[in-house]
């Protein structure tokens, strides 16, 4: 960015696009000038678009052909942080600077006026009668200072009909008036009190006001079990921060969980805060950006790309359940929100929280090195106690053919379900079954697309593609031998265990939480709150049951395949199933009655089931991080998976092996090149992939290495080849 900080007219400016150019175009700086950072729309052959001057002009280009800035967005400029965070964020990612601003223009039409709309405001005529629905309009409307409602708002704040308010209209007590759609939001009321906290939870909320206090960066891992009250106190260090005038952002790892945060928000705080996710209209998430952008938003809740957000003097990032796989972008940018939040954070003084109650093993690693802080809530708010925690060995177990819930198991069901209360049963598979067999050719159903069986979703009466979201009707003939009446569903979703449950128990409500059966977030959240108050005596879900939902009736949880997530290569294998069925018993006797979690396990005496059986959390952290020590993998070694893709098999796996024979720089870096081999999905949306895995030393520079070993590689444009730094997944 230039120090001059401004441009006369005429002047010759670069501008960075976020089209996938990778470089920055020179144009003429406009009439009136134009600021560096500004945001612009500018001509590119025959289309406008948008972009931000980055600095000078190279001045390599013919200046006869250079253009004029077209438009000069009236926004406030990007800030000189913002600027190097996105080029932080690229160096590390390997990202193309242009595809990271697009992160950070995300707003739709920015360069086009406000849209107005129609709102009511107060006229100067009286009404020629008053009526109760009248004087709840007027009631509402003295109320409002003036900013005005629109008709459907003013309609349902008053609880009339929309005849009152045209005969209003006719009098001249209420008057029709154009209005910037975008409204500002209304100003947070930090001095609300919030809940009573234990001397735990205040001596936590306290450490943090002192860190924004302070006003310099710094990292604090707030590690709590189940229930024991870490929303409210890191609503304590955000309270903190509005108060000094610095704005603060809470990422949640998921949509349904939105709702309800904002509903804990509205009570805290007066009003609801700022929303950024992909739930959220176009009109909203522009006008959360300039509000964002202007100092108008103080508090943003929002998904991993609020990140990305132009905040004017952003003071608090907190990441809730900073474990959850769902951080780390897969597709597009690959990054991981919360490394990135530590980075944005140290380029703006601001403080992150790290909320869990089960980290992940960097965060761990990086508390137990000093480099965060941390903060301990050791027990459940209120009276709630941790529930006991059992295995059902499943070796033991009569279990009858087609059947997947242990007679210990049902034993325990029928007890909670005579005593009025709920009972949750957990398996990580959406759908009916996972996969279709034909038991007269062993054809296993698979995806036309993709390297993947399809899963059925009895409900939905399809078969369904997990990978590239293709979808067919459930067939009765086998596509392979064309032999009807031979296919079968193997293996137990979420489903196919809903219909065991109800056959048991035929007078039992039976609910699937499940996030493919759920059109929304909002009717999600419904869903839960009426499940919460006592809307279903079994429960049976997906992962979405183990982030943050409170049941006060539950006392059981059945984890059905407690196995599952400990099978295959990933080496966060072991990690990923300790922290979800942890999470998941979690929700058991989270009010006064004492809740149980049964694990149905054919391993009982594996390394995790006994450490989530046990509770010694930290003894199960401190032997992974032994084993990962000893393996040089993250976080005490670094790793980046390279993927080769392309619709010709023989042509990917070709450049796969000219990339490995030519790794020099990778050599040099003392790192080691593991591949090519066909990606655990090898197949994806019809194209092949190959992957590579780089190893390298915790200190090595191994983005720069990665960047000279692709750069001596021209990739044919039928192809791609994509780096994900620091992978969580290797699919």
């Amino acid at each position: 960015m230039s120090e001059r900080g401004f441009y006369m007219a005429g002047d010759l400016v670069s501008v960075l696009t976020a089209d996938p150019l990778d470089r920055r175009l020179d144009y003429k700086a406009p009439e009136g000038g134009v600021f560096a950072g500004a945001f612009v729309m500018v001509p590119l052959g025959p289309r406008r678009v948008l972009g931000v001057v980055w600095g000078d002009g190279e001045g390599d280009y013919d200046a006869s052909k250079i253009r004029t800035i077209g438009q000069v967005i009236d926004v406030p400029p990007m800030r000189g942080e913002m600027v190097e965070f996105l080029r932080k964020a690229a160096e590390y990612t390997l990202t193309p600077l242009s595809m990271m601003l697009r992160l950070a223009t995300r707003a739709p039409k920015l360069g086009q006026p406000a849209s107005m709309r129609k709102v009511l405001r107060l006229g100067t005529g009286a009404p020629d009668k008053m009526t109760d629905a009248r004087r709840k309009v007027l009631a509402v409307m003295e109320e409002c200072g003036g900013a005005g409602f629109s008709a459907a708002e003013l309609v349902a704040l008053a609880g009339v009909s929309s005849s009152v308010l045209k005969g209003l209209l006719k009098q001249g007590v209420l008057v029709e008036h154009a209005a910037p759609r975008d409204l500002p939001y209304p100003k947070l009321e930090v001095k609300l009190a919030g809940k009573t906290l234990s001397p735990d939870q205040a001596k936590a909320a306290e450490t943090l006001r002192e860190a924004v206090r302070s006003q310099t960066y710094s990292t604090t891992l707030l590690k709590g079990v189940t229930g024991s009250g870490k929303t409210e106190v890191y609503l304590e260090a955000v309270a903190e921060v509005l108060k000094r005038g610095r704005q603060a952002l809470v990422l949640l790892p998921e949509i349904a969980l939105t709702v309800e945060f904002l509903d804990r928000v509205e009570k805290r705080f007066g009003y609801r805060p700022a929303e950024w996710h992909s739930g959220a209209s176009q009109a909203e998430r522009r006008r959360c950006w300039k509000a964002v952008a202007e100092g108008g938003a103080q508090l943003v809740v929002g998904a991993r790309s609020a990140l990305f957000l132009p905040f004017r003097e952003l003071g608090l990032i907190v990441v809730d359940e900073e474990h959850d796989g769902s951080y780390k972008q897969e597709e597009g940018v690959l990054y991981h929100a919360r490394d990135m939040a530590v980075l944005r954070a140290s380029l703006c003084s601001a403080v992150v929280v790290l909320a869990s109650a089960t980290p992940s093993l960097e965060s761990w690693a990086n508390a137990e090195a000093g480099k965060y802080a941390r903060i301990d809530l050791h027990e459940r708010f209120g009276t709630a106690e941790l529930p006991d925690m059992h295995s059902i060995d499943m070796r033991a177990e009569a279990m009858e053919v087609n059947r997947w819930l242990s007679p210990t198991l049902v034993g325990e069901m029928k007890t909670r379900l005579e005593a009025g209360e709920q009972s949750l049963l957990f398996l990580n598979r959406r759908g009916f079954a996972p996969l279709t067999l034909c038991r007269a050719c062993g054809e296993q159903v698979g995806c036309s697309n993709c390297d993947a069986r399809m899963v059925e979703h009895r409900f939905l009466k399809r078969l369904v593609c997990h990978q590239c979201g293709a979808s067919r009707p459930i067939p009765t003939v086998c596509p392979s031998c064309e032999v009807e009446g031979k296919l079968v569903a193997i293996g137990p979703g979420v489903e196919r265990l809903a219909e065991e449950a109800s056959e048991l128990f035929p007078d039992a409500r039976v609910a699937i939480l499940s996030s493919d059966l759920s059109e929304t977030a909002r009717a999600l959240k419904q869903r839960i709150d009426e499940i919460a108050a006592g809307g279903a005596d079994i429960i049976i879900g997906t992962q979405i049951v183990a982030k943050g939902h409170n049941f006060p009736h539950l006392t059981l949880v059945g984890v059905i395949d407690a196995d599952l997530g400990l099978q295959g290569g990933d080496l966060r294998a072991a990690e990923k199933s300790f922290q979800l069925i942890r999470q998941v018993a979690g929700r058991a006797g989270r009010a006064e009655k004492l809740g149980v979690a049964l694990l149905q396990t054919h391993q009982p005496d594996h390394p995790v089931i006994k450490a989530i059986l046990s509770g010694e959390e930290e003894g199960f952290w401190k032997a992974e991080a032994e084993s990962r020590l000893r393996a040089g993998a993250p976080p005490y070694g670094r790793m980046a998976g390279i993927v080769v893709s392309g619709e010709n098999e023989a042509k990917v796996f070709d450049l796969a092996r000219y990339l490995a024979r030519n790794a020099k720089a990778i050599s040099d870096l003392d790192a080691q090149l593991f591949g090519p081999a066909a990606a655990p999905v090898a197949k994806i949306r019809g194209r092949f992939r190959v992957r590579l895995l780089v190893k390298a030393p915790k200190g090595a520079p191994m983005q720069k290495a990665i960047r000279v070993w692709l750069a001596a590689v021209k990739v044919p444009p039928s192809m791609s080849v994509r780096v994900d730094i620091d992978p969580q997944s290797f699919f």
